[in-house]
């Protein structure tokens, strides 16, 4: 038991509802401060990143990549072919490692920090009590970290076919002959192109990578019409069921017709069951729970964390808002509120090549007022990509005009996503575009490219492999 300030005994300091990235962070940073804490889940272990988004869906592009590479190989020396897929074997596979991180990166990781992990549904009674399947649980605060879901758009006609979601696309045992992705994001561009190298004829309705630099997602349009995916940039107005198969039909009256079809257009947050206005927790206008800079709702003892707030859907900053709301609900009122630093966020779609980015993009960096430059490298100027024969991407950096310093890192090329973490060390350092071309950088990599493209902005001329 913790006492509170007040009168009222608690069974637990922290409370938490959700058991994924967010909430497993929370419960950490908990028990490292000392505090007792629980967390409720009333479906599988784990949240989405682990079950359902980043481990089964890279696991089965890695998958789909090796096929794609041994059906164009780019060495004709080197002769390499393909044969049937085996849809059910990959999942099968996909599944075993699921169970194996679900159990050794949150069972094992609850039973070493000493807290629990309560099945039910969690729902508020009232602003200061949480129930679990009826049964009251008090806790001096609560966490809400319950995540998103795949939504369900305003699509005319969707509710008469048998739609995919990005959750149930991975659980197919074969291959669909034919597949329309509606939606352009980083999720449509992945599924869209995990099927394509799985062998399926694919098409895409919407905007490709809307919220990439522009020259990066132009060269991607490209890469998937090499690819053989069909790209429509327009804005799906209706499904209609056909034989044995669908049609989305666009604005313009064009008509698509595959054996499947898979809406990929955003998430909504996971709060059905919460009762949170019981609790006087706040939502948006897109029903996702309004958190401060502290991550606290507009209940100042219940605060919010992860993809349930609405905020970048990665699992890293899932965690550190998780590591933060911990922090804060835990804190005495003396302490200053601890707040995620977003200088730099790295962020990386993983289709091949990959497209990846940190900090601000330059439409950004104008937005905020600043007076920026940039440059683009072309991966035809990088010698790893030369070696190994491809050449299609491009490295963009933005640079605040004034000082130098590096605002942005932007990459579209084989390896881009970790070449991130050094962009990001740079931003949040304030390294200059000069110290990043003076920096050291190892031969025949393509992080190399990041000190090859800051060197254009003193020097636009060609130069030799290694100068």
């Amino acid at each position: 038991m913790s006492q509170s300030s007040g009168d009222h005994v608690h069974e637990m300091d922290l409370a938490v509802v959700g058991s994924g990235g967010a909430a497993m962070a929370a419960a950490i940073a908990a028990r490292q401060a000392g505090a007792s804490v629980v967390l409720v889940e009333r479906g599988v272990l784990g949240g989405t990143c682990v079950n359902v988004g980043c481990v089964p869906s890279k696991t089965l592009l890695a998958a789909a990549g090796a096929r794609h590479d041994a059906a164009n190989g780019h060495f004709p020396g080197a002769p390499t072919s393909t044969g049937r897929v085996d849809l059910g074997s990959l999942v099968a596979q996909k599944d075993e490692l699921v169970k194996l991180l679900r159990h050794a990166k949150y069972a094992d990781v609850a039973d070493a920090y000493g807290f629990e992990i309560l099945s039910g549904q969690a729902s508020f009674i009232d602003e200061g009590t949480l129930a679990v399947d009826g049964q009251p649980l008090r806790a001096g605060a609560y966490l809400i970290a319950t995540g998103a879901e795949p939504a369900q758009p305003d699509l005319p006609g969707l509710e008469g076919v048998d739609w995919l979601t990005s959750t149930s696309a991975m659980e197919l045992t074969a291959v669909p002959r034919s597949l329309v992705v509606v939606g352009g994001g980083y999720v449509g561009m992945e599924q869209a192109q995990l099927f394509a190298h799985l062998g399926a004829q694919v098409s895409v309705v919407g905007r490709l990578a809307p919220h990439a630099e522009p020259e990066l997602a132009e060269t991607l349009r490209s890469v998937f019409t090499d690819d053989g995916i069909t790209v429509l940039e327009e804005r799906a107005t209706a499904v209609e069921p056909a034989p044995d198969s669908v049609v989305v039909v666009t604005a313009s009256g064009r008509r698509v017709q595959a054996e499947r079809v898979l809406v990929a257009t955003g998430r909504h947050a996971r709060t059905d069951g919460l009762n949170l206005t019981v609790a006087g927790v706040g939502t948006d206008e897109r029903g996702f729970v309004v958190v401060d800079e502290t991550q606290r709702t507009t209940n100042s003892r219940v605060y919010g964390a992860g993809d349930v707030t609405g905020g970048p859907q990665y699992v890293y900053v899932a965690a550190a808002t998780g590591r933060v709301a911990a922090l804060n609900a835990l804190a005495s009122s003396e302490r200053r509120p601890t707040r995620v630093d977003y200088r730099g966020l790295p962020a990386v779609v993983f289709t091949r090549p990959q497209l990846a980015s940190a900090g601000l993009t330059e439409a950004q960096a104008l937005r905020q007022g600043i007076t920026c430059e940039s440059r683009v490298l072309d991966l035809a100027d990088v010698p790893r990509a030369l070696v190994q024969h491809e050449t299609r991407g491009a490295v963009k950096i933005v640079a605040d005009a004034q000082t130098g310093a590096v605002l942005g890192v932007h990459a579209l090329a084989d390896g881009a996503g970790e070449m991130m973490l050094a962009a990001t060390y740079a931003i949040k350092a304030g390294m200059t575009v000069d110290d990043v071309a003076d920096t050291w950088a190892p031969y025949l990599t393509m992080a190399e490219s990041l000190r090859i493209a800051a060197g254009l902005f003193r020097n636009e001329m060609p130069t030799s492999c290694c100068a």
